[in-house]
């Protein structure tokens, strides 16, 4: 596999506006604990960085889901974006958190795991609709309203949501995967 040039690697520190170093400073201090992946492209943004970082935390560390959950969406949305970069960051953390081999290896090869759990078939079935219908039937969101309620239904879309924006400007922006880390995703086949 070709290693593609970062469009937007780390700005030098004496470059760096006082916005940028406020916005750093704000990452640095939470529990992240340093400026990586999709946030060295952002900084150029720092307001937007700021705002956003927020709303990650709050996705990543406090929204309705246990880790094993939340670590399977976004898993899923880490290979619908063919994302290399979260793919390597939230695989540790989804073995650490209890979710099983087989599921991940599943999610990476692009097909519905067997298997699984109840409430991390629901977690699969609604990404799968949303992502391939744009939205999800009564019926899935039924299922999901019964297991998680509406606080996990918009928390679920927010994961997905924020974790795609991230793939995103983590693609757009060419971001590598950490210097001697293989990718862990290849291409999908197309349908």
């Amino acid at each position: 596999m070709t290693t593609k040039t970062p469009r937007m690697p780390p700005i030098p520190e004496g470059e760096l506006t006082d916005a940028q170093r406020k916005a750093i400073a704000e990452i640095v201090a939470g529990p992240r604990g340093a400026l990586i992946g999709p946030f060295i492209p952002l900084v150029r943004s720092p307001e937007f960085m700021s705002r956003l970082q927020k709303a990650g935390e709050y996705l990543r560390y406090n929204s309705y889901f246990e880790p094993r959950l939340s670590e399977l969406a976004i898993l899923i949305t880490a290979r619908h974006w063919t994302q290399n970069f979260e793919w390597y960051s939230h695989r540790p953390l989804a073995e650490k958190a209890g979710l099983k081999t087989a599921i991940i290896e599943a999610v990476a090869e692009g097909r519905r795991p067997t298997h699984m759990a109840a409430d991390e078939a629901v977690v699969w079935d609604f990404l799968d609709e949303l992502i391939r219908l744009k939205t999800v039937s009564e019926a899935t969101y039924q299922r999901a309203k019964a297991a998680f309620g509406e606080r996990g239904i918009i928390d679920l879309v927010g994961i997905h949501g924020y974790y795609s924006l991230l793939a995103m400007v983590l693609n757009v922006t060419n971001a590598p995967v950490p210097e001697g880390a293989a990718p862990g995703l290849g291409p999908l086949p197309m349908p």
